[in-house]
């Protein structure tokens, strides 16, 4: 056994420098005029993968999504930390991710979820400079050895269509905000 090992060893490593050029900042937005968070409200629901829009917060596909039905909850405003959202903010943003959970449930039946939000950069936030929460289904024996292995996620749908059934599930939700 040697020092990078470990007392034990008990973990393997899974090497992935490809993502290191991300980590260090390559591709990532510098300000509000080319944040994909303040840019996406001003296309069209389709094009920019918007399932809903309210007051202060809209609800967008994931363009590179954990699971199928992967949504983010955003804030229209261009803010970094929870902390900095108004009451009407949180409210809606509360709203939507109890809407996508029933929605996301009635579209695809997903047995349960990952709800969250990375505060900064140094907590995994790809896009720190701009709130969103995370809204990932999940199903029981839903991981496999694709994205591991063969660096792939595999969707049973285009984000496309995705979308157009999960706006529609989301206009007749007789509780949501923003229909």
């Amino acid at each position: 056994m040697t020092d990078v090992d470990g007392p034990g060893k008990p973990f393997e490593h899974l090497w992935t420098p490809y993502r290191m050029a991300y980590i260090q900042g390559e591709g990532k937005p510098t300000g509000a005029h080319d944040c994909p968070f303040c840019v996406i409200p001003t296309l069209g629901d389709e094009e920019g993968l918007i399932v809903a829009r309210g007051d202060v917060v809209f609800a967008v596909l994931n363009l590179y999504p954990y699971n199928a039905g992967h949504l983010m909850l955003v804030p229209y405003r261009h803010v970094p930390d929870y902390t900095d959202l108004s009451a009407a903010e949180v409210a809606e943003l509360g709203a939507f991710t109890q809407t996508a959970m029933r929605v996301v449930r009635s579209v695809s039946g997903a047995h349960g979820f990952n709800i969250g939000m990375n505060q900064g950069s140094v907590a995994g936030a790809g896009i720190a400079d701009h709130l969103h929460q995370h809204a990932v289904p999940r199903w029981g024996g839903d991981t496999n050895f694709m994205p591991v292995i063969g660096l792939t996620r595999v969707l049973p749908q285009v984000l496309g269509e995705t979308r157009k059934l999960l706006a529609e599930a989301w206009a007749t939700d007789s509780t949501s905000l923003g229909a």
